[in-house]
């Protein structure tokens, strides 16, 4: 099957385009950070996910396996894409598009064990920065540009402290981030409550707003969870990563969450950029965990405005 086809099969989902039209993506700071595109008119209907652009897919070996991949190729600036622990490289349907039509060499690929990826040894999951930048290596990216989102964020963040000199920038979003900072972690944790692990996928990931008007594409969404490997399977970072470790690299980031997300709510945004005070923030209103998937028109809108003014 092709990654045409696939896409094609799991854009029957309207994805989450349905409540992106009426979602505003405030800043939060810091001071003078120019605001993102302006809301558009309230729509609340589903919004069908755009044709995608063509793409090279390829694999990329990390030692003992290798990780899928998909490439639009071309000369523009690239920028790869980062999947949650629920997702894999084809979660990224309303970004795909318009990042490539803007411009941008969009690439995307699936970590251990997610969709199309080997597994390699339990005994070893590696780490993110590592594989990440053998992906890199591979395709002879000199600088990239890092989106990533949830466990994705996390990964780019560390890709940001191990390998600063060749990101451009990081657009982190919906993550928790700073998994080197054990105070913040341990904070974060306290949020949820101990049967949290025993609560619906959708109801710990995806807003009320989105599952309430969007039923269509809360079913797609979990059908790609279903596919993701259990937690024991969950990368390691390469270093320790902490506010003060990303301030330090000097790399432009952008920080943002959705303002009903029950893993990263906007006060704990704040305090990681709080750490990082060159940082943009933003909050998606009426928006869970997955921002990129519930309000697609405002994340990419929020990405493009941020990646044009660097």
């Amino acid at each position: 099957m092709t990654l045409r086809t696939a896409l094609s099969r799991r854009h029957l989902l309207v994805g989450g385009a349905g409540l992106a039209a009426t979602a505003l993506a405030r800043p939060t700071g810091p001071p003078g950070t120019p605001p993102p595109a302006a809301p558009r008119k309230d729509d609340l209907t589903p919004v069908p996910v755009p044709d995608q652009v063509p793409v090279t897919e390829g694999r990329v070996s990390f030692g003992a396996g290798e990780l899928w991949f998909w490439d639009t190729g071309g000369d523009g600036e690239p920028v790869v894409l980062l999947h949650a622990a629920t997702g894999s490289a084809l979660s990224w349907s309303h970004q795909q598009p318009v990042l490539a039509g803007a411009g941008y060499r969009v690439v995307g690929y699936s970590r251990r064990a997610h969709r199309n990826s080997d597994p390699g040894p339990a005994t070893d999951t590696g780490t993110y920065a590592d594989d990440l930048h053998a992906l890199v290596e591979h395709l002879r990216l000199e600088r990239v540009h890092l989106v990533g989102t949830a466990a994705g964020g996390i990964a780019a963040a560390d890709y940001v402290v191990s390998r600063p000199e060749r990101v451009a920038s990081a657009a982190l979003t919906c993550s928790l981030i700073t998994t080197g900072d054990t105070a913040y972690v341990e904070d974060s944790s306290a949020l949820r409550p101990p049967q949290w692990e025993e609560l619906p996928r959708d109801f710990q990931e995806l807003g009320p707003s989105y599952r309430a008007t969007n039923p269509d594409g809360v079913a797609t969404w979990l059908a790609e969870a279903a596919l993701a490997p259990p937690a024991s399977a969950r990368q390691r970072t390469r270093s320790t990563v902490t506010s003060a470790a990303l301030a330090a690299t000097g790399v432009p980031l952008l920080l943002a969450t959705g303002d009903a997300d029950l893993y990263t709510p906007p006060a704990m945004l704040r305090r990681i950029g709080a750490g990082v005070p060159a940082a943009e923030q933003v909050v998606f209103t009426e928006s869970g965990h997955n921002a990129f998937w519930e309000r697609p028109l405002p994340f990419n809108r929020t990405v493009l405005d941020f990646l044009r003014r660097l």
